[in-house]
Protein backbone atom coordinates (compact mmCIF):
# COMPACT_ATOMS: atom_id res chain seq x y z
CA UNK A 1 0.00 0.00 0.00
CA UNK A 2 1.17 3.52 -1.11
CA UNK A 3 -0.26 6.79 0.63
CA UNK A 4 0.64 10.20 -0.65
CA UNK A 5 -0.63 13.22 1.33
CA UNK A 6 -2.22 15.29 -1.54
CA UNK A 7 -3.04 18.24 1.04
CA UNK A 8 -2.14 18.74 5.24
CA UNK A 9 -3.95 22.12 5.12
CA UNK A 10 -6.65 23.86 7.08
CA UNK A 11 -9.93 25.11 5.35
CA UNK A 12 -8.30 28.36 4.59
CA UNK A 13 -4.88 26.56 3.41
CA UNK A 14 -1.27 27.38 4.69
CA UNK A 15 -0.15 30.13 4.07
CA UNK A 16 -3.66 31.92 4.03
CA UNK A 17 -4.85 34.96 2.45
CA UNK A 18 -3.39 38.09 3.69
CA UNK A 19 -1.65 36.86 6.32
CA UNK A 20 2.18 37.40 7.04
CA UNK A 21 3.40 35.35 9.72
CA UNK A 22 6.27 33.35 10.28
CA UNK A 23 4.83 30.51 9.18
CA UNK A 24 2.69 31.75 6.37
CA UNK A 25 5.90 33.59 4.67
CA UNK A 26 8.30 30.57 5.34
CA UNK A 27 10.44 29.22 2.70
CA UNK A 28 10.34 25.65 3.56
CA UNK A 29 8.14 23.40 1.36
CA UNK A 30 6.50 21.61 4.27
CA UNK A 31 5.10 24.83 5.12
CA UNK A 32 3.06 24.99 2.29
CA UNK A 33 0.04 23.47 2.73
CA UNK A 34 -3.22 22.64 0.65
CA UNK A 35 -6.28 21.04 2.20
CA UNK A 36 -6.36 18.07 3.43
CA UNK A 37 -7.13 14.88 1.08
CA UNK A 38 -4.86 11.84 0.56
CA UNK A 39 -4.82 9.09 -1.84
CA UNK A 40 -4.31 5.46 -1.38
CA UNK A 41 -3.24 3.05 -3.75
CA UNK A 42 -3.95 -0.59 -2.36
CA UNK A 43 -4.81 -3.90 -4.22
CA UNK A 44 -4.38 -2.82 -7.90
CA UNK A 45 -6.71 0.43 -6.97
CA UNK A 46 -6.25 3.94 -6.68
CA UNK A 47 -9.07 5.84 -4.04
CA UNK A 48 -8.64 9.61 -3.06
CA UNK A 49 -10.23 10.29 0.21
CA UNK A 50 -11.96 14.01 -0.06
CA UNK A 51 -11.38 16.20 -2.90
CA UNK A 52 -11.46 19.65 -2.03
CA UNK A 53 -10.70 23.57 -3.19
CA UNK A 54 -7.38 22.25 -5.09
CA UNK A 55 -8.12 18.66 -6.55
CA UNK A 56 -6.64 19.67 -9.38
CA UNK A 57 -3.62 20.98 -8.47
CA UNK A 58 -3.33 17.86 -6.09
CA UNK A 59 -3.81 15.24 -8.65
CA UNK A 60 -1.44 16.91 -11.21
CA UNK A 61 1.65 17.53 -8.86
CA UNK A 62 0.79 14.02 -7.90
CA UNK A 63 0.79 12.50 -11.46
CA UNK A 64 -2.66 10.56 -10.17
CA UNK A 65 -3.62 9.63 -14.01
CA UNK A 66 -5.85 7.04 -12.57
CA UNK A 67 -8.66 7.03 -10.01
CA UNK A 68 -11.32 4.10 -9.29
CA UNK A 69 -13.03 6.08 -6.58
CA UNK A 70 -13.97 9.02 -4.82
CA UNK A 71 -14.83 8.74 -0.45
CA UNK A 72 -15.98 11.58 1.38
CA UNK A 73 -15.33 11.92 4.86
CA UNK A 74 -18.12 14.58 5.52
CA UNK A 75 -19.65 17.46 3.40
CA UNK A 76 -17.81 20.70 4.23
CA UNK A 77 -16.58 22.54 1.18
CA UNK A 78 -12.98 22.56 2.17
CA UNK A 79 -13.37 18.37 1.04
CA UNK A 80 -15.88 18.33 -1.50
CA UNK A 81 -15.05 22.00 -3.43
CA UNK A 82 -12.96 19.79 -6.57
CA UNK A 83 -15.50 17.16 -7.49
CA UNK A 84 -16.31 18.83 -10.50
CA UNK A 85 -12.67 17.78 -11.75
CA UNK A 86 -13.13 14.39 -11.59
CA UNK A 87 -15.14 14.90 -15.39
CA UNK A 88 -11.57 14.58 -16.54
CA UNK A 89 -11.01 10.83 -15.10
CA UNK A 90 -14.73 10.44 -16.82
CA UNK A 91 -13.27 11.45 -19.98
CA UNK A 92 -10.13 9.31 -19.58
CA UNK A 93 -11.44 6.00 -18.49
CA UNK A 94 -14.91 6.27 -20.31
CA UNK A 95 -16.90 5.07 -16.69
CA UNK A 96 -18.86 6.76 -14.27
CA UNK A 97 -16.61 8.10 -10.94
CA UNK A 98 -17.80 5.84 -7.70
CA UNK A 99 -18.75 7.95 -5.37
CA UNK A 100 -18.87 6.92 -1.84
CA UNK A 101 -20.40 8.57 1.29
CA UNK A 102 -22.98 9.21 3.60
CA UNK A 103 -26.35 9.74 2.78
CA UNK A 104 -26.35 13.34 4.14
CA UNK A 105 -23.38 13.88 2.63
CA UNK A 106 -24.46 12.74 -0.48
CA UNK A 107 -27.82 14.50 -0.58
CA UNK A 108 -25.49 17.90 0.55
CA UNK A 109 -23.37 16.82 -2.95
CA UNK A 110 -27.18 16.97 -5.25
CA UNK A 111 -27.55 20.23 -3.80
CA UNK A 112 -24.12 21.65 -4.54
CA UNK A 113 -23.81 20.17 -7.79
CA UNK A 114 -27.45 19.70 -9.14
CA UNK A 115 -25.83 20.02 -12.78
CA UNK A 116 -23.98 16.54 -12.71
CA UNK A 117 -27.47 15.08 -10.83
CA UNK A 118 -29.76 17.11 -13.18
CA UNK A 119 -31.95 15.12 -15.46
CA UNK A 120 -31.34 16.71 -18.66
CA UNK A 121 -27.71 17.38 -18.42
CA UNK A 122 -25.65 19.53 -20.11
CA UNK A 123 -22.77 18.28 -22.52
CA UNK A 124 -19.90 17.28 -20.64
CA UNK A 125 -20.45 17.37 -16.46
CA UNK A 126 -18.94 14.97 -14.32
CA UNK A 127 -20.92 11.73 -13.95
CA UNK A 128 -21.06 9.79 -10.85
CA UNK A 129 -22.39 6.70 -9.50
CA UNK A 130 -23.00 7.69 -6.09
CA UNK A 131 -22.44 4.45 -3.04
CA UNK A 132 -23.99 5.63 0.22
CA UNK A 133 -21.87 4.40 3.50
CA UNK A 134 -25.00 3.02 5.68
CA UNK A 135 -23.16 1.79 8.68
CA UNK A 136 -20.44 3.57 10.76
CA UNK A 137 -19.41 0.25 12.30
CA UNK A 138 -19.65 -2.36 9.41
CA UNK A 139 -17.39 -2.34 6.85
CA UNK A 140 -17.90 -1.89 3.48
CA UNK A 141 -15.67 -2.31 -0.10
CA UNK A 142 -14.62 0.35 -2.23
CA UNK A 143 -14.56 -1.01 -5.50
CA UNK A 144 -12.88 -4.31 -3.69
CA UNK A 145 -10.86 -2.81 -1.11
CA UNK A 146 -12.40 -3.60 2.34
CA UNK A 147 -12.42 -0.20 4.18
CA UNK A 148 -13.76 -0.08 8.08
CA UNK A 149 -15.74 3.78 8.63
CA UNK A 150 -14.90 4.76 12.00
CA UNK A 151 -17.01 7.49 13.71
CA UNK A 152 -15.80 10.50 14.83
CA UNK A 153 -17.07 14.37 15.86
CA UNK A 154 -16.62 17.11 14.17
CA UNK A 155 -18.15 19.37 16.98
CA UNK A 156 -21.47 18.33 17.12
CA UNK A 157 -21.08 16.82 13.17
CA UNK A 158 -21.01 13.39 12.84
CA UNK A 159 -17.98 12.41 10.33
CA UNK A 160 -15.98 9.18 9.33
CA UNK A 161 -12.81 8.34 9.16
CA UNK A 162 -11.85 5.89 7.45
CA UNK A 163 -9.35 2.48 8.00
CA UNK A 164 -8.16 0.56 5.26
CA UNK A 165 -5.91 -2.69 6.21
CA UNK A 166 -3.33 -1.11 8.77
CA UNK A 167 -3.99 3.03 7.55
CA UNK A 168 -6.03 4.50 9.92
CA UNK A 169 -7.27 7.91 8.33
CA UNK A 170 -8.81 10.98 10.47
CA UNK A 171 -9.61 14.38 9.78
CA UNK A 172 -12.03 16.96 10.96
CA UNK A 173 -12.28 15.30 14.24
CA UNK A 174 -12.51 16.42 18.23
CA UNK A 175 -14.31 13.18 19.27
CA UNK A 176 -13.25 9.98 19.08
CA UNK A 177 -15.64 7.29 21.12
CA UNK A 178 -14.06 4.14 23.07
CA UNK A 179 -15.43 2.14 20.38
CA UNK A 180 -13.81 4.27 17.60
CA UNK A 181 -10.69 4.29 19.43
CA UNK A 182 -11.02 0.23 19.87
CA UNK A 183 -11.71 0.15 15.48
CA UNK A 184 -8.76 2.20 15.23
CA UNK A 185 -5.97 0.66 17.57
CA UNK A 186 -3.51 -2.11 16.05
CA UNK A 187 -3.25 0.32 12.99
CA UNK A 188 0.76 0.06 11.48
CA UNK A 189 0.26 3.84 10.62
CA UNK A 190 -2.26 6.34 12.19
CA UNK A 191 -3.09 9.87 11.10
CA UNK A 192 -4.85 12.25 12.92
CA UNK A 193 -5.94 15.77 12.37
CA UNK A 194 -4.49 18.88 14.77
CA UNK A 195 -5.01 21.96 14.13
CA UNK A 196 -3.21 24.03 16.72
CA UNK A 197 -1.34 24.39 20.38
CA UNK A 198 -4.47 25.38 22.10
CA UNK A 199 -8.09 23.84 22.23
CA UNK A 200 -10.59 24.20 19.28
CA UNK A 201 -14.06 23.74 19.29
CA UNK A 202 -13.95 21.15 15.82
CA UNK A 203 -10.38 19.96 15.87
CA UNK A 204 -8.08 18.58 17.93
CA UNK A 205 -5.06 20.19 19.41
CA UNK A 206 -1.88 19.47 19.11
CA UNK A 207 -1.63 17.87 22.63
CA UNK A 208 -4.86 16.20 22.21
CA UNK A 209 -3.25 14.37 19.28
CA UNK A 210 -0.12 12.96 21.00
CA UNK A 211 -2.11 12.34 23.49
CA UNK A 212 -4.50 10.25 21.80
CA UNK A 213 -1.37 8.56 19.06
CA UNK A 214 0.64 7.84 22.84
CA UNK A 215 -2.17 5.64 23.72
CA UNK A 216 -2.85 3.61 20.25
CA UNK A 217 1.10 3.39 19.95
CA UNK A 218 1.17 3.14 16.31
CA UNK A 219 4.22 2.61 14.33
CA UNK A 220 4.40 6.27 12.97
CA UNK A 221 1.39 8.53 13.41
CA UNK A 222 0.58 11.37 11.55
CA UNK A 223 -0.16 15.07 11.92
CA UNK A 224 -2.56 16.38 9.28
CA UNK A 225 -5.47 19.47 8.89
CA UNK A 226 -2.24 21.62 10.54
CA UNK A 227 -2.97 25.84 10.65
CA UNK A 228 -0.45 28.07 10.76
CA UNK A 229 -1.09 28.52 14.25
CA UNK A 230 0.92 25.46 14.85
CA UNK A 231 4.39 26.69 13.67
CA UNK A 232 6.89 26.01 11.87
CA UNK A 233 7.09 22.34 10.17
CA UNK A 234 10.80 21.85 11.47
CA UNK A 235 10.31 23.56 14.66
CA UNK A 236 7.29 21.55 16.02
CA UNK A 237 8.12 18.51 14.31
CA UNK A 238 11.10 18.44 16.78
CA UNK A 239 9.15 18.77 20.07
CA UNK A 240 7.32 15.67 18.89
CA UNK A 241 7.47 11.72 20.23
CA UNK A 242 9.88 10.43 18.16
CA UNK A 243 7.09 8.34 16.19
CA UNK A 244 5.21 10.85 15.47
CA UNK A 245 5.58 13.23 12.82
CA UNK A 246 3.92 16.26 11.11
CA UNK A 247 2.63 15.47 7.47
CA UNK A 248 3.33 17.30 4.59
CA UNK A 249 2.04 17.56 1.19
CA UNK A 250 3.71 15.53 -1.26
CA UNK A 251 4.81 13.09 1.36
CA UNK A 252 4.45 9.64 0.66
CA UNK A 253 4.55 6.47 2.51
CA UNK A 254 4.56 2.65 2.37
CA UNK A 255 2.84 -0.39 4.07
CA UNK A 256 1.99 -3.67 3.98
CA UNK A 257 -1.04 -4.93 2.45
CA UNK A 258 -3.18 -6.93 4.74
CA UNK A 259 -3.26 -10.60 3.64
Amino acid sequence: MQVTFLGTGTSQGVPMIGCHCPVCTSVDYRDKRLRVSVHVQTQGKSLIIDSGPDFRQQVLRARIDHLDALVFTHEHKDHTAGMDDIRAYNFKQQQDMPVYAEPRVLDQLRREYAYIFAEHKYPGVPKVQTIPILSDTESFRVEGVEVHPIRALHYKLPVLGFRIGNFTYITDANYLSPESLERVRGSEIIVLNALRHEEHISHYSLPEAVDILTDLAPRVGYITHIGHQLGKHREVEATLPSFIRLAYDGLQVELQDEQ
